[in-house]
This record gives C-alpha cells, structure tokens and sequence, in this order.
C-alpha cells in the first residue's frame, strides 16, 4: 500500500492543482489539516467551496482521508467552541473526515478534528477509545497538531505541540501519527519530518511556498517513508530505531 500524505494546503490553488495530478498513483491520499488560509484573499465561504470542489475531485480518484486544522474552523458549537462545520458536512464520495474511521490496506486510519476547547477534546479522545475497541493494526492517527516533545513540533525556538496527543499516543500506543500545523519542524536543525514518542512514529511534511506541497510517501509494503521538499528527500525504514537526526546534522 502506498500512502501520499501532504499537509498544510492553506488554500493554494496550485498545489490543489498537483494533488490531482499526483493522486491517482497512490492507494490513499491523507491531508493533514489546514486546507483553508485564515489570512488569505478570498473569504472563508468561498474557500470552502472551492475546496470542496477539489475534495470531491479527488474523491473520484482515490480514497481520501482530511482532517481539520485551526485554519479550517468556520462555525461555533453550542458549546462556544470553534468547528470545522463543512467539513463535517462534506458530501464527497470516498471521502473520509473530522471522528470518522477508514480501513483501507488492512490499516485502520482514524481522523481526528482539530479542538477549541474541553468539548471537541473530549469527543477526539471519546473517540479514539471507541477506535481503540477495534484493535486494527497497523493503526495510523491523522491529527492535525504534532505531539509536543517530538523533532515534528519543534518551532525553531521550542516545542510547540499538543501535550494531550502526547498523552493519548502513550496510552494507546498507535503505530503512526500524521500531523502538521508547526511549518517549519522540517527544515530546522533541531526539528524534524519524523519522529518517535516510545514505539510510535510521528510524521509532519512542513510547509513550503511553492507549487507543489512538501510530501510523505509511505509504502507499507517496503515498510519505507519518504519526505520530499525543495530543501532534500530523505528515507526512513519504519521497522528501524534508533535516534532521529536534524536534516542539516547529518
């Protein structure tokens, strides 16, 4: 099984444009959260329909499984808590969203929404023991934040991950973790695209400004991931150990 994992779109056309033209030669396309851009030229509403329009376009070419990012909330629950409401609502064949599970190449991949407060965060961790219940293995988490302390989280200055999927990885041990939101964990010295909290490995493509996103390949099969970014491309056996090095220490 090969896997194609981008993150951290931000409403670039172009790089929509390439996810098109690239997925079709994979068996599953994930997409890490923030699709939509907070601060970009075009408002929220008519980010949402375009990026829907390009959901469903690649639906039709691959499985795909997107979480939400902070970027992508556009309502407010009940609660007072910000929500990724078309998202939820997405009417896209094949594809996966926020709290649904897929099972595709024997994996179990559970999607995780981004969360404002106490209420979303107790529904991500209500549903993660309800996927726990499962025990699919390999069992893969997509998570738009990298967990703190990881190489993935590093912001060039400190760790600035989610402290709380740090403690949901240590209880239920899953065997990856796809994030992004901290753009720049790859290309520091101290950061990194991967990473492992205990035996579980940590993933975050970056972001770069260009027209093709910074990516991760994972082929199951050869039990290999690939980062490729304008700045290098790099290979790590997921079966291997041992200490996870900057890209500029070695």
């Amino acid at each position: 099984m090969r896997i194609l994992f981008v993150s951290d779109i931000h409403y670039s056309l172009k790089q929509l444009d390439w996810l098109c033209g690239a997925a079709p030669g994979f068996d599953l396309l994930v997409i890490g959260g923030d699709l939509l851009d907070l601060a970009g030229h075009a408002d929220l509403d008519t980010q949402t329909v375009v990026v829907e329009k390009y959901l469903r376009r690649l639906g039709v070419m691959v499985p795909v499984a997107v979480c939400s990012g902070n970027h992508d909330l556009d309502a407010v629950s009940g609660e007072g808590e910000r929500t990724a409401e078309w998202l939820v609502h997405l009417d896209a064949n094949r594809v996966s969203v926020d709290l649904q599970s897929l099972v595709a190449g024997g994996c179990q991949f559970s999607i995780c929404s981004w969360w404002d407060g106490p209420h979303t965060r107790d529904e991500v961790a209500a549903f993660l023991a309800g996927e726990a219940e499962k025990k699919g293995r390999p069992w893969i988490w997509i998570y738009h934040a990298p967990p703190d302390g990881a190489k993935t989280s590093w912001n060039g200055k400190n760790y600035s991950g989610d402290t709380f999927l740090t403690g949901l990885i240590r209880q239920y041990a899953p065997d990856l973790v796809l994030s992004g939101h901290i753009h720049n964990s790859p290309f520091r010295v101290e950061g990194h695209w991967c990473d492992k909290v205990d035996n579980t490995w940590v993933f975050n493509p970056g972001r770069q400004m260009s027209s093709t996103p910074a990516t991760i390949v994972f082929d199951l099969n050869a039990m290999e991931a690939t980062w490729d970014s304008e700045m290098d491309t790099q290979t790590v056996t997921l079966s291997g150990g041992g200490p996870i090095q900057g890209p500029g220490s070695g």
